[in-house]
């Protein structure tokens, strides 16, 4: 038996895998963000770690004999989030997440101190990584900053939790901006630029190798054996690459989430910084990966549900699939960067726009146009990955957005690309990091036995005649941000 837990922004799962890679049991917490200031994201740690416990406990009481043989664990969790620890392991300050931008200034001043950093991390200095964070609290909580003993990525926070080691994977550490991405290695001058060392950084290994051993009074105290493994894992994007078997050159994966993502697995490194294209290390050894990411999609459909007192998603998402075609058509643009934006343009100003509202704007329209601006959002980003060298041929879909037929049709049309569900499909992260804790058990095992691809529930082909018309309407969307560009800035 296995354990996978994936620490996520809105919640942290558990997962429960057999060694025929059926899923037991999973269980969620739920987990809230603060936002003290604009642009700031942030996140208590011992929120995390309470929320472990808890879903622990449910797996442990529901089903203790399946729990009591874990032979090993493996983590996922959202990227960039910055832990500060003093030397005896106390959080100094709430951790600084992903879609947190208050470090936009300090993004520029990285890149200002080391010329050639694109060339070393092979990514654009981002607001959203975690080295620009650093030098934030390095300038704004001085103090703070001195008595950094360790920074923790959000999974490798809970290893310690669970192990009392320091160890990070490549994959997660690949979105820090201290990773020479291309050797796998801390990269001592990007480090150094921060003010920080070597000796601060977690030590490294590959997503499916074992980092340490479960603490015996955890062990203990929720039932399981001593010696349980606990893998590398990764970080969320290619945790859930391992769960939907995106680990070969060209397979691919969208997910609509909270944030969106176009996932392309690599066997080479293939870097492409100035369209914003994230190239990290894959959670297997030898093997890359490149993103286009959004840092809204999901959650843009949650807002306009609530702006427009809607009675939830599905129930807007049925009123958009009923709503008059001609009226869609006429609806307003939408830019959906209601937390700035990464790919293709690294623009943490950028922020949310309705163009062409009128009277006769329907909440429908309003809502079309919100689904709509997130798939122009993801093919602007699968263009910076074409123009990187990425194509592929399908990709496979997933997450909470990846429910519903229609925003599916509309994405795969947009694309000119067919979409593949998935049974499992919103497994991906914690089932991934599950597949890691089996391949870290096991050395010998065959990677490509343990990734596989979860079975096809359907395939979702492009409309040519809506994949025409929203070629139209992109192009608009293209302009509206171009002209807004100098606005937001």
């Amino acid at each position: 038996m296995f354990l996978g837990i994936d620490l996520g922004t809105s919640e942290v799962k558990l997962l429960l895998l057999d060694d025929s890679q059926r899923v037991i049991a999973s269980a969620n917490e739920a987990l809230a963000i603060a936002r003290p200031q604009p642009l700031w994201s942030e996140q208590n740690p011992a929120d995390w770690w309470s929320a472990v416990e808890r879903a622990m406990l449910h797996l442990q009481r529901a089903n203790a004999k399946a729990v009591g043989v874990i032979r090993a664990i493996g983590l996922s969790g959202q990227m960039h989030g910055a832990v500060l620890l003093d030397e005896r392991d106390q959080v100094l300050r709430p951790a600084i997440l992903w879609n947190d931008v208050r470090s936009g200034a300090q993004c520029e001043e990285l890149e200002r101190l080391v010329p050639e950093s694109r060339h070393i991390t092979g990514n654009l200095a981002m607001p959203g990584f975690t080295a620009p964070k650093l030098l934030w609290v390095a300038h704004h909580e001085p103090e703070i900053f001195r008595r950094t003993a360790k920074v923790l990525l959000p999974k490798d926070y809970l290893r310690m939790k669970l192990s009392g080691e320091y160890v990070s994977d490549m994959s997660d550490a690949a979105g820090t901006l201290w990773l020479d991405v291309q050797k796998r290695d801390w990269s001592e001058k990007m480090l150094g630029a921060c003010g920080l060392s070597r000796e601060q950084m977690p030590r490294l290994v590959e997503g499916c190798e074992a980092s340490g051993v479960l603490r015996s009074d955890l062990a203990r105290a929720w039932g399981l054996g001593e010696g349980v493994i606990i893998a590398g894992g990764a970080g969320d994007n290619a945790a859930s690459a391992i769960g939907m078997g995106a680990i070969m050159n060209g397979q691919a994966f969208i997910s609509l989430g909270t944030s969106g993502v176009f996932f392309a697995a690599n066997d080479r490194y293939q870097p492409n910084p100035e369209q914003g294209v994230h190239t990290f290390c894959h959670a297997l050894p030898g093997k890359w990966h490149q993103m286009a990411v959004i840092l809204s999609a999901a959650s843009c459909l949650r807002w306009v549900t609530q702006v427009t007192n809607a009675v939830d998603e599905a129930s807007l998402l049925k009123e958009i699939e009923l709503a008059d075609a001609t009226e869609l058509k006429q609806a307003p643009i939408f830019l959906p960067y209601l937390s700035g934006e990464r790919t293709p343009h690294n623009n943490p100003n950028a922020r949310g726009v309705w163009f062409g509202l009128g009277h006769d704007t329907s909440r429908a329209a309003l809502g079309y146009a919100v689904i709509e601006g997130v798939a122009f959002a993801l093919l602007d980003g699968y263009r910076a990955l074409q123009a990187a060298g990425t194509n592929v041929e399908t990709a496979s879909l997933v997450g909470g957005g990846s429910r519903s037929r229609f925003w599916s049709e509309l994405l795969a049309s947009a694309l000119r690309l067919p979409l593949i569900r998935r049974s499992s499909g919103d497994l991906g992260a914690a089932l991934g990091a599950a597949r890691l804790g089996m391949l870290a058990s096991n050395p010998s095992a065959d990677v490509g036995v343990i990734c596989v691809a979860p079975p096809v529930t359907d395939i979702i082909e492009p409309k040519a005649d809506l994949a025409d018309e929203l070629q139209r309407r992109f192009d608009r969307y293209r302009k509206l941000y171009l002209a807004l560009r100098p606005v937001f800035s």
